[in-house]
């Protein structure tokens, strides 16, 4: 009975400890891109549309997004090991690198063009994690909704400012 406790006690906590690190590892991405590609000077004196977000919405809205990620991928994680699992987890990987590689793109080259190839990019690998986690935990899939509507949003913002810049 004491060693059943001790496995049951032993998966409990390796399942928050997976909780912790995939939140830890959404989040601390967010963190460092977020300390190393910020809009700075070239961003600020660019013509905006009139549907920009003040500065300050941004990191809390990322914050919520990189949490609600981390728990839909930690989910998806606790599930038994089978091919289905490690194709969608994969899937999460692309999508989170799409993700990285969008402010240094954007902010870090200054390109309104290669931001855009990379968001595009991005929705699409949200869209494919989306359709992989749905067939496996619907919540999990669910938990990415806000953060395809709001890089859907991001996208369109994107769209607008190179239009209205025009520089690639």
């Amino acid at each position: 009975m004491n060693a059943e406790l001790s496995l049951a006690h032993a998966a409990g906590a390796r399942r928050w400890v997976g909780l912790a690190a995939w939140v830890g590892l959404c989040v601390a991405i967010g963190i460092v891109i977020g300390l190393f590609f910020q809009p700075g000077a070239w961003f600020a004196a660019l013509e905006k549309p009139a549907f920009n977000p003040p500065a300050w919405l941004f990191a809390p809205v990322w914050t919520l997004l990189y949490i609600a990620m981390g728990v839909a991928a930690w989910r998806i994680w606790c599930l038994p090991v089978s091919p289905q699992r490690k194709s969608a987890l994969r899937q999460f990987g692309v999508q989170l690198a799409f993700n990285a590689a969008w402010s240094p793109t954007f902010f870090g080259a200054q390109s309104l063009g290669g931001g855009l190839a990379v968001i595009v990019l991005l929705l699409f690998a949200i869209a494919a994690t989306i359709q992989r986690f749905h067939t496996l935990d619907k919540f999990a899939a669910w938990l990415l909704a806000p953060y395809l509507a709001w890089v859907s949003f991001a996208t369109l913002l994107n769209v607008a400012l190179l239009a209205m810049n025009g520089k690639f």
